[in-house]
């Protein structure tokens, strides 16, 4: 019988909160907005971004945020009800265990400032993890943006020290691959791993962030997780094997931007899921490249032939690379040799 990933518990590492936004979640704020100010320019998100549509490439992907996601949702209320639509929903795809990852964001004209943004993601999670009958435990992890200064870094690290005890749990780095140059970071991220954080990056993304210097950069900076993990040598991939480094890998968006050449079963996944790492499957962007968790998970199984007990080490070998204490690591370990699905 085949296994149901939909009703399967799963660990969620690598997900954005603006890009885990649905498209019926942002037309909702977008008709409030309209309602509020009959002049709302902007576009309805079911034209803007059509249901369906997910061949978005590296190109097309970070303007969606930047002139239209952020744009839409950019007050209080907004950042509120979109999160805990995100929220809900990977609870509804039986995720127990969720690190939702954004970048702290400042929005002068509406009076909003860095730390009111997370203080107003992680009210939401708070809220949410307090429901009655929610299985699913989630945290924050803050990132720094490759077009950030060394200043903002540092003001985004001191973010994630101030809010440590609220439920940040890490700090990652992500944005436009073609942008920046990590180096600038390096005295930040050594800051936050001074200071008790998790450090995730986004590593080997594009071709353009997969130089020998930018990825032994990141490398030194002995990051706990490295997402997407694409462009990588046999030299580099050893040493990751090495370091014992958790990946999060994101079959779906990658198939679907084309950041590898080929399809699902040309994934990478085929590779790490046999190296002696943690594997953590996951959406990256799921209100854009439509593939909840559950369906990463069955892409998996089908593509890779993986039978029960593979899937079950493959949860269970995530539980390894969260970020989270023992309490929570022994609680998703029950959760696994409870599930009846198997």
């Amino acid at each position: 019988m085949p296994l149901d990933t939909s009703s399967l518990p799963k660990v969620e590492l690598h997900a954005h909160l603006s890009g885990s936004i649905s498209r019926d979640c942002l037309h909702a704020i977008w008709e409030q907005r309209r309602s509020a100010q009959p002049h709302f320019a902007l576009q309805d998100p079911l034209d803007a971004i059509p249901p369906g549509k997910v061949d978005y490439d590296l190109k097309t992907f970070f303007p969606l945020f930047s002139s239209y996601i952020y744009e839409l949702c950019s007050d209080i209320p907004s950042i509120k009800y979109s999160t805990l639509s995100v929220l809900e929903s990977f609870r509804l795809d039986c995720v127990v265990h969720l690190e939702l990852r954004t970048t702290p964001r400042a929005i002068p004209d509406q009076g909003v400032s860095r730390s009111a943004y997370v203080e107003a993601v992680l009210d939401c999670i708070q809220e949410h993890n307090a429901r009655p009958g929610n299985a699913m435990r989630s945290n924050l992890i803050l990132s720094v943006d490759r077009r950030n200064s060394a200043a903002e870094a540092e003001d985004v690290v001191d973010l994630a020290i101030a809010y440590k005890s609220r439920g940040v749990v890490g700090v990652d780095l992500c944005g436009d691959p073609a942008k920046g140059n990590v180096r600038i970071f390096s005295k930040a991220f050594a800051r936050a791993k001074d200071a008790g954080l998790k450090l995730t990056v986004h590593f080997a993304e594009a071709p353009a962030s997969s130089t020998d210097e930018e990825l032994w950069t990141l490398l030194n900076w002995q990051p706990d997780r490295i997402g997407h993990v694409i462009h990588v040598k046999e030299e580099l991939r050893k040493e990751i094997v090495k370091q014992k480094i958790g990946v999060e890998l994101c079959i779906s968006c990658n198939v679907h931007a084309k950041m590898i050449t080929g399809s699902f079963q040309d994934h990478h996944f085929g590779w790490w899921r046999g190296s002696g790492v943690g594997v953590a499957l996951s959406t990256d962007d799921v209100g854009v490249f439509c593939s909840p968790l559950s369906a990463e998970y069955a892409i998996a199984i089908e593509h890779f032939n993986l039978n029960n007990r593979e899937v079950k080490e493959l949860c269970t070998g995530v539980i390894d690379i969260i970020f989270a204490d023992e309490e929570e690591k022994e609680r998703l370990r029950r959760l696994y040799d409870s599930w009846d699905g198997w």
